[in-house]
């Protein structure tokens, strides 16, 4: 059930930009880009709200309708479905728009999966290779390669946390493992369900219609153990392909974030400034990749939620927490 332009244009005027949560015994510890989190006072949950907020070049630059219910559904359908593979710190999803998770510490490298060699960054696979890298991230890679072109196998590209400091920077194996970034056993365990949580999401998006370009995974420890946090396999954490669109010479048609950046960017705009603003016809447009990247994936169809959202979200929590305190 692909929304129609109406239904999304109707629901601009109550898209989650921000929301106040009268929780007693729950304290708001963070507001990101386009999550909020609480955390419940001597306990080891946390919510996670996902907001209509949209970013680019590391700014907020407006909302988009439906989009943190997007994020929020497909990442819970994707953490049951891969539960197996690497435990997560999903329990379960009471609203649309709103998760409830463990608390874990995250760690301090995020790792990106890539399986096609694309991008056009500075630090990006395509232009590091372009610019005569070799063996970008520490991987080898093969002569003759072009943008867009299917790796041989996938590879991991690790990076340092934003908040940290140094955010995209280019790590390799060996350097994670002599600046004592992550422990080695850990590592190990890092690499093996990062690759194996890639494949399978391969798999679902070729059954769909799509490629599964390339995403990034977020992982913490939970009770000392290695766990799968953040998002997973979503428009936002990961890069799609409409599959028949892939044809030598010609840009992929996207099913992803990456359509609204590279509209921003054939704008002129790199993140400073004011941003250009966004028509009626390209918000609809991007709504519609996302809710049609959630359908094609999971096979099931979108629902909505009620509006308006902050009301909703209330009482959908405070519902779930009277019955599971």
């Amino acid at each position: 059930m692909i929304l129609s332009k109406d239904q999304i244009l109707a629901a601009l005027p109550d898209a989650l930009q921000r929301l106040s949560l009268d929780l007693p015994g729950w304290e708001q510890t963070e507001s990101g880009k386009v999550r909020e989190s609480w955390r419940k006072a001597s306990s080891d949950l946390r919510l996670l709200v996902t907001t209509d907020r949209i970013s680019a070049f590391d700014r907020v630059l407006g909302v988009i309708p439906f989009k943190g219910q997007v994020l929020n559904q497909l990442s819970a359908w994707w953490f049951e479905r891969t539960r197996t593979i690497v435990p997560n710190h999903f329990i379960t999803a009471p609203d649309p728009n709103v998760t409830l998770a463990r608390q874990a510490r995250p760690l301090s490298v995020e790792v990106v999966v890539r399986g096609y060699i694309t991008g056009v960054t500075s630090t990006s696979l395509w232009k590091l290779y372009e610019a005569g890298e070799r063996a970008p991230y520490g991987v080898p890679l093969p002569e003759g390669l072009r943008k867009n072109d299917p790796l041989p196998q996938p590879i991991l590209t690790p990076t340092t946390k934003a908040l940290d400091g140094a955010h995209d920077e280019p790590l390799s194996r060996e350097d994670i493992l002599k600046r004592g970034l992550v422990a080695p056993d850990l590592w190990a365990q890092i690499e093996a369900a990062a690759l194996a949580l890639f494949a399978a999401g391969q798999e679902i998006a070729k059954q769909a219609g799509l490629i599964l370009v390339d995403t990034k995974y977020e992982f913490g420890l939970i009770e000392g153990k290695l766990a799968l946090i953040d998002e997973i396999h979503t428009p936002d954490s990961s890069r799609y392909w409409v599959a028949e669109s892939l044809k030598v010479g010609s840009e992929p048609e996207h099913y992803d974030k990456e359509y609204l950046r590279r509209w921003y960017a054939a704008q002129g705009y790199r993140g400073e400034g004011t941003p250009p603003p966004l028509s009626l016809d390209l918000i609809a447009e991007v709504t519609a990749r996302y809710v049609g990247a959630y359908e094609r994936l999971t096979g099931l169809p979108f629902n909505p939620g009620e509006t308006p959202i902050s009301g909703r979200i209330a009482r959908n929590l405070r519902t779930y927490l009277e019955v599971h305190p």
